[in-house]
């Protein structure tokens, strides 16, 4: 049974049941768009080909202002614990990281529209779901409705050694993290004090306020097991998902449509929707001749040594995830890679969002003349193919009021 089933624990609205929320201005995109943020050394690709990507606050914000600029609707990086030197190599790959979950609530306080999303490895350390509620209800009003949180397990038995921890087993870390999801979903929607005796948390006369603006912040998860997916469909209300034939496009179209279908129907199994979002790594030029061109070049300056670290650390690891990406792929990045003109790009994104994929986490290799390029010349014709809807100069249906952190919260609460 899951915690989902029981009596003693209250479930929250969604953010996407309110029409104004943030979450569901950016679900009324056909396809949404988001930016991987480069939080680290090397940002997602393991290559030495000169660029200016950067893993520094200031370029990451900047970068974030011009992905909202564009319409983008969700900005976010990933988690990672690492040991001195990152994965090393020439490139000394992720030797440099910031946190993304407080570099989201920075980030959220310096624009106006986007979504921030912080990701959280739940299960390590001194993490308490009343933390969670918490921080992210705050997270919530100092962003107007703007925030989530990105819920991640932990796949590297690495990591949880650096918090004095023994890494669960797979199945079991999801079991864990439903737990503490669903205590802090009862701290958001719950009529008064929480007393809670769980299998792995317990709570006396706990409550959370204020609440979030709108039910409760915007939850993700990311998986590629049966367990990751039922913990999704009972939880999240986006899912990304890795491809589960590597990063080649034509192997991840045809592979890609039965994935989509099993992840959301473990929602529908709980009687929830999931909208799914895929990590492509955009590599486009004015020609397919100059797109490929500079997709060798990535690729020929790959650095072997960082790449080989990063695949000895990730084969240690339990992840369902990334199983067939090639050591050539990781010195491009990404989940899939979209290589060509602007026209061959728009193709391969429309042909992506016809085996289900609701939205693009995008990466690049040189991310801000990329992303200036993309904004250029690949948006307008996403838009004359019916993939996204135009975004108004004044920031129109995607500006969230900053005045609905200031709402009545539902429930009550204290302010």
């Amino acid at each position: 049974m899951s915690l989902r089933d029981r009596a003693d624990l209250a479930v929250p609205r969604a953010p996407q049941d309110f029409p104004d929320s943030p979450l569901s201005r950016a679900f009324r995109q056909p396809l949404m768009l988001g930016v991987f943020l480069p939080l680290q050394t090397g940002g997602w690709s393991q290559s030495t080909l000169p660029r200016g990507t950067d893993w520094t606050f200031d370029y990451n914000l900047e970068l974030t202002r011009r992905a909202e600029a564009l319409g983008f609707d969700i900005a976010f990086g990933l988690s990672q614990w690492l040991p001195k030197g990152g994965f090393g190599g020439a490139s000394h790959y992720r030797e440099n990281f910031l946190d993304p979950f407080v570099s989201a609530v920075a980030l959220s306080s310096a624009t106006r529209s986007i979504l921030l999303l912080g990701t959280i490895h739940a299960l390590y350390g001194p993490w308490h779901p009343l933390h969670l509620a918490k921080f992210l209800a705050t997270a919530d009003h100092v962003s107007g409705g703007r925030f989530g949180a990105n819920i991640v397990t932990g796949y590297a038995d690495m990591e949880p050694a650096m918090f004095g921890l023994t890494r669960p087993e797979h199945d079991r870390r999801y079991a864990m993290a439903d737990e503490f999801v669903a205590v802090a979903e009862d701290l958001w929607a719950g009529e008064d004090n929480l007393t809670f005796e769980g299998e792995h948390w317990s709570l006396r006369e706990a409550y959370v306020s204020p609440r979030p603006a709108f039910g409760r912040p915007v939850l993700v998860s990311a998986g590629g097991s049966p367990a990751g997916f039922a913990f999704a469909g009972r939880h999240s209300d986006i899912v990304f998902i890795s491809s589960p034939a590597g990063e080649d496009i034509t192997d991840a179209l045809a592979a890609l449509p039965a994935h989509v279908r099993a992840v959301k129907d473990a929602a529908r199994a709980q009687g929830r929707e999931v909208r799914v979002v895929i990590n492509p790594t955009v590599v486009s030029r004015p020609t397919s001749a100059e797109a490929h061109a500079y997709y060798r070049a990535i690729q020929a300056h790959a650095d072997l040594e960082s790449i080989a670290a990063f695949q000895s650390r990730h084969a240690a690891g339990d992840s369902r995830s990334w199983l067939e990406h090639s050591a050539r792929g990781r010195a491009v990045g990404g989940h899939l890679h979209v290589v060509g003109s602007p026209e061959e790009v728009t193709g391969q994104l429309a042909a992506l969002h016809a085996t289900g994929i609701d939205g693009v986490q995008l990466t690049f290799y040189d991310y801000l003349p990329d992303l200036g390029h993309f904004g250029e010349e690949i948006l307008p014709l996403l838009e004359q193919a019916g993939l996204r809807l135009p975004v108004p100069p004044d920031g129109g249906p995607h500006a969230a009021p900053v005045a609905a952190a200031t709402r009545a919260p539902r429930g009550g609460g204290a302010s």
